[in-house]
């Protein structure tokens, strides 16, 4: 069900972008706010930025501003950046679009002198408004009663306007995901018809409005009505769709479990992401046991190869994204246990933010998972996340650089330059993270000088294996 707004018409203009508009009212042409900001404005939400539009071609806009700052950002297709008091605003001459060969920008640009024929080429309703100090608003789509009702409607026919730009499919699930609008049957219909047309769409493009869908309040209905369409830009997804689990601890098939445990994770790209793909490897690792309980040994490590595959095919992201994601979903089905010695352990592997990114995406799972086994994990989960929250906030070792001791001391002490002092501070930092050796000074010095001799004893090969045991 869509969630209708209330609709306030007050509308706080900067002063800078006032100035812009009278600028141009004041040189005998007609200046009106327009898409977002109009939108944002009406839903009570200041807005990010502000757009004009004008029936002044560009170079009397250019002249109009003789005395600010003035960037010719898309000449040809009608716009200048104004900086007024430090804000830049674009201005657009009134424009009408030509055909769209390549399904994504118009193949040529009209100017028009009507600002009904520049809002009539907008993608919906609620982009389509105007506003103007002196004139008050423009709504020849009825954009103000659909974002009163949280409805997303196309501007016209829907078939045609994804035909135009098929990003505006993604665009109106963004919409119906951060705004929790529904979108309007005719609208939806056309979706679901024009979903192929994404294939002409960048990887980057597709991937902005995605992620901006994946961290909307609606993520998992707009998910759960569209599979179609997300099976289409990632179809690895697809392979989770209506899969059966048989298993105690799931009441979902995959798919579903897969969108509550979305709706259920913080609105962060890492762990939307993370909440998406954490059991795409579920269905290449099935199996039944003799009484038909369903198993899916290995899914994590399958589901990290999948995501690495759908980072290098259909999705984008930047480095930092992708790495933690495929150590978010290489790692989610580790059990935690409310025990010090185990946190600490894991905190010295793995770092603090990612540990505490996988007890967020480990919550969210749970809660994805049979409501009836649900509280006694989350209790387990709480009790852990207060022993790390203690562990933190003690400023215990859990660091290399925070152990009482250095390589410097240990080559002071008479230890050899080499490998030989990455083991042995490697040692003593696992043992104090047991806390069975003190991170004091003596404590350290005297258990070093054991370590030097234990390894003097040993062979090289027996070092090697050493040094890999604990970097691991």
């Amino acid at each position: 069900m869509s969630r209708r707004m209330s609709v306030s018409e007050q509308f706080n203009i900067p002063s800078g972008v006032q100035r812009v508009l009278e600028t141009l009212e004041n040189a005998g042409f007609e200046a009106w706010l327009v898409g977002g900001c109009v939108r944002d404005s009406l839903r009570g939400v200041c807005p990010k930025d502000y757009d004009i539009t004008t029936n002044a071609m560009t170079n009397e806009v250019m002249a109009a501003f003789k005395g600010f700052g003035v960037i010719a950002t898309g000449l040809k297709h009608g716009t200048v950046t104004v900086i007024s008091e430090g804000m830049p605003v674009e201005v657009t001459t009134y424009r009408v679009d030509g055909s769209y060969s390549d399904g994504r920008h118009p193949d040529s640009v009209s100017f028009a002198s009507d600002i009904r024929s520049d809002l009539s080429r907008r993608d919906f309703t609620v982009n389509a408004m105007a506003y103007s100090p002196r004139r008050g608003y423009l709504d020849v789509f009825g954009g103000i009663g659909d974002l009163r009702a949280g409805i997303v409607r196309c501007v016209g026919a829907p078939e045609r306007r994804f035909g135009e730009d098929a990003l505006r499919i993604l665009r109106a699930l963004r919409f119906s995901s951060v705004l929790g609008f529904d979108i309007e049957p005719a609208t939806a219909h056309a979706i679901h018809r024009c979903k192929g047309a994404l294939g002409k769409i960048a990887v980057e493009r597709i991937t902005q409005e995605f992620l901006l869908l994946l961290c909307g309040g609606n993520a998992g209905n707009v998910l759960r009505q569209y599979g179609d369409v997300i099976a289409g830009i990632i179809p690895p997804c697809s392979l989770m769709f209506g899969f059966e689990q048989h298993n105690p601890h799931h009441d979902y098939d995959v798919w579903e479990h897969t969108l509550r445990v979305v709706d259920a994770a913080p609105p962060e790209r890492i762990l939307r992401l993370a909440a998406l793909l954490h059991d795409v490897g579920k269905p290449l690792c099935f199996s039944t046991d003799e009484k038909g309980k369903g198993h899916f040994y290995g899914h994590a490590a399958k589901g990290e190869e999948i995501a690495r595959e759908i980072f290098a095919r259909y999705l984008r992201v930047d480095r930092r994204t992708e790495e933690r994601v495929l150590f978010l979903v290489g790692h989610h089905d580790e059990y935690f246990l409310p025990e010090r010695k185990i946190l600490r352990r894991r905190l010295l592997k793995y770092g603090e933010e990612p540990l505490r990114q996988l007890i967020a995406l480990n919550r969210a799972d749970i809660k994805g998972q049979s409501a009836a086994l649900a509280k006694e994990k989350l209790d387990v989960l709480a009790a852990s996340e207060d022993i790390l929250d203690g562990i933190v906030s003690e400023s215990a070792c859990i660091s290399l650089r925070s152990l009482e001791i250095n390589g410097g001391d240990l080559m002071a002490m008479g230890v050899p330059k080499g490998p030989m002092i990455g083991t042995i501070l490697h040692k003593l930092l696992g043992e104090v993270c047991d806390e069975s050796l003190a991170n004091a000074g003596e404590a350290l010095r005297g258990r070093a000088v054991e370590l030097f001799n234990e390894i003097m004893q040993n062979n090289e090969g027996s070092d090697e294996n050493e040094v890999e045991r604990y970097e691991n």
